[in-house]
Parts: C-alpha cells; structure tokens; sequence
C-alpha cells in the first residue's frame, strides 16, 4: 500500500478547520476518548492556567520564571497572532512545522471516527509534543472557560484562575456567578487553586470548596504590595522582596505575576525556584500583544484588550503612561463583543478614532462598529476605514509630536499590524 503523502503544516490546519462542523464545541468527551486512545499521561507538573483575562501574560511569568530555573517547559497558548507554531514552546522556542505535523498525523490515526475540533486536535498535539520533546513541566492555557475546556482533560496539579468578567457569554452564562462556577472547573480535589481575582464570584470559592481544592485566593492567602521601583510578594510559606517591576506595563500586571508566585510557591516542592530565578523571569517575561510598544514617533501601542476588564485595564494604563500629546486609537473587533462597554471604559482616554474590520469572518464591519462608537464617545471624531493597515497609515498622517497610537480590540487587529511591520523589515 502507497504511503499517503505528508501534508505540510498550512495543510493540516486548513483541514482541522473542516473536519468538526462547529468552530467551538464544548465538552470532554471526544477528546477525552482521544486521548485515551493515544495512552497520553504525562509524568510532570502541569500547571493549568484559566480566567477571562491575564492568562497569557500569567503564563509568560510562568514559562519566563521556569527557564531561568533552569527547567525544560512545555508552553500551550492560543489563540496565536502570527503563526500556529507560537502555540506550542518547548524551552521558549516555537514547535518546527514538523513537529507539529508529526504530532497532528499521530491525534488523526488514534482519533478512528471520533470529531475533534480545532482546538482540540491541537490540545491533544500539544501535549504529543511535550511528552516526546522530555518537559519538566506543562502550562496549558484554557481557551475557552474551564470546565468543559479541551485542556481541562488533564489534571493540573495546580489551576490558576487571572479573573472572571464578562466575555464569551452564549457558552459560559451571562453572569460572573455563570461564568465563576465554568472558570472553577479547572480546580482539582486535594490540589491548589490560584484565585488572582480579587473579588472573586462567590460560584467559584463554592466550588472550589465543595470539591476540596486547596483555595489560595489574593489578599487572603497571598499578598501584593508595590513599592517605589520594586514590588514584595508574601504568600503562606514564602516572601519574596524587592522583585523588579515587570517589563510588562500596566499595574495590573503585579496581579498576573503574583499568582504565579502563588502557584510556583505551591508546587515548590516539585518545582523548586531560586530567588533569583524570580527576579529574572519577572523582569524577562514578555508577552507579545499586551501594552507592545513597536515603534516611535509617533508611539504604536497594540493590545489585544477584546472585553470591558480589558479595556478598563488598558484604560488605565494610559492614564499611567501619561504623554503631553494625544491618544489617536485604531480599534477592530469581532461581532460577538461587548463593543459598547469597550468604549465606554476608554472613551475618556481616546482623542480620535479609526474603526476598522479584522480579517476574521467573525468580525464586525467597520461601518457598523463606528455606529456603536459614537453612542459611546460623544464628540470625539470617529472615522471609518475598514482596511486596518490603511487606518493605521490615516491615524499616522493625522498624529502631531507628542501624540500615540494605539491598535487594539481584537488578536486579528493586532496581528494584521504585526504583519504588516514584519514585510517591512
């Protein structure tokens, strides 16, 4: 028998995004059923990582904190902005194209007639890879709530949760209570479980409690304080003083990298990390898409904020970067979003606005996010172009000296500008 010929990575993906008949599909099953048909039981830590916002930066602390221990990671984020390949980091460096399709041709012969979805097939691909590549540990970012999440196959022994706001409410519920109670399913019985939010969903703490994890929560269990050019973290057992602050901007941040102290601190016995393994992954960690500045004069700032949490974050940290010119805003995002309470939370801080549409069939038309913009920002002018590079290109020939731009609302958005400044190099 002829051997099929070997299909490149484009190939591949273009053929996970055609053999489930939804884009999302929630729940364990099937690729329970798939992994279990692989025999995937992965001997090292796993560290699950969940939450509305703040999971990639987390993750970032965590890989970053790792490293510098000296430790092989295995790192699954999603989703990517320039290459699939991003998703899949073994000691910081992104799966080769045959690696991966190695690991998806191997899903695709032990999956028989069983539907995966996208995400799934690369779930399972991502931890083929981890296991062959011989990860002292894994950190798997939840793609989507928790509880029914592909990651949520595997037991983390420790499950942190960044924060609980409202986001993709047609799956997880319409309420932080709804959506706590699917972020708490990545919790494990006699396990730790990171709270990072510090007003948490009662649902989740319930939850937590009912199945026995052991509960850490910020302000309770572990402790943030910021003081002038460094910040302490104290948590049950372990403080770590005079941290640098993270190269990653935003206050917020001190959150995100204390609860991977927290969960660092509990697998410690595991996972042991030096003091000064600490002090350099927190001042290392980088996490492309979060407040990145990519060029001068003017400023070009891209975030992927997408949700109110994030843009209210986002909002301040504009006000903490204060500039004696302009904030010009160049937005695209996808129809499913909360676009009216986006703007609602940054409307204060933006001088003019650019809308545009990313390229995802998902996205909402320029036209008609303009339309949501001005119920929501008053006078302040709003312009339509749908092509997101060309509107870069207006909000660049429209900033004087002293002004920024900022590109956000969607990982398509960014991801376009990123592209764009990578053929330009």
């Amino acid at each position: 028998m002829l051997t099929p010929p070997t299909l490149s990575l484009a190939s591949w993906l273009a053929r996970l995004e055609q053999l489930h008949p939804s884009t999302i599909e929630l729940g364990l099953d099937r690729v329970c059923k798939v992994k279990d048909a692989l025999g995937l039981a992965p001997d090292f830590p796993i560290i699950i990582v969940g939450g509305t916002n703040g999971k990639g930066s987390t993750c970032a602390f965590l890989e970053a904190i790792l490293l510098a221990a000296g430790y092989r990671t295995g790192l699954y984020t999603s989703p990517h902005l320039l290459r699939y390949n991003e998703r899949v980091r073994i000691s910081g460096h992104a799966a080769r194209d045959t690696e991966l399709v190695a690991a998806f041709e191997k899903v695709d012969a032990a999956r028989g007639d069983t539907s995966l979805t996208y995400f799934e097939f690369g779930t399972l691909g991502a931890m083929i890879r981890f296991i062959e590549a011989g990860v002292d540990v894994a950190i798997l970012e939840v793609g989507l709530g928790g509880r029914l999440d592909a990651v949520n196959v595997f037991d983390a022994d420790v499950a942190i949760v960044t924060s609980v706001d409202l986001d993709h409410m047609e799956y997880l519920g319409d309420t932080r209570e709804k959506i706590g109670f699917e972020k708490a399913g990545i919790y494990r019985s006699g396990r730790p479980a990171i709270c990072a939010d510090p007003v948490p969903p009662a649902s989740l703490l319930n939850h937590a409690h009912e199945i026995g994890a052991d509960v850490q929560c910020v302000n309770h269990d572990y402790f943030v304080q910021r003081e002038t050019g460094h910040w302490t973290y104290r948590g049950p057992s372990q403080t770590w003083a005079t941290l640098p602050l993270p190269t990653l901007a935003g206050s917020y941040q001190l959150g995100n990298a204390a609860g991977a102290l927290a969960a660092l601190e509990m697998v410690s016995v595991r996972l042991p990390v030096s003091e000064a393994a600490i002090h350099q992954g927190v001042a290392m960690a980088e996490a492309p898409g979060r407040f990145q500045r990519i060029s001068h004069a003017p400023d070009v700032i891209l975030d992927v904020a997408h949700n109110p949490e994030a843009a209210r974050a986002l909002s301040a940290t504009l006000q903490e970067q204060a500039i004696p010119g302009r904030t010009l805003a160049v937005v695209g995002m996808l129809a499913d979003k909360n676009a009216g309470a986006v703007f609602s939370a940054l409307a204060n801080e933006i001088d003019a606005w650019w809308a545009c549409t990313p390229a995802s069939p998902r996205a909402q038309e320029a036209g008609a996010l303009a339309s949501i913009l001005a119920l929501h920002v008053g006078s302040t002018p709003v312009y339509v172009q749908p092509d997101v590079i060309v509107a870069l290109n207006e909000a660049r020939n429209a900033a004087h000296e002293g002004d920024r731009i900022l590109v956000f609302g969607s990982f398509y958005t960014v991801a376009a500008v990123l592209d764009h400044a990578a053929t330009q190099q």
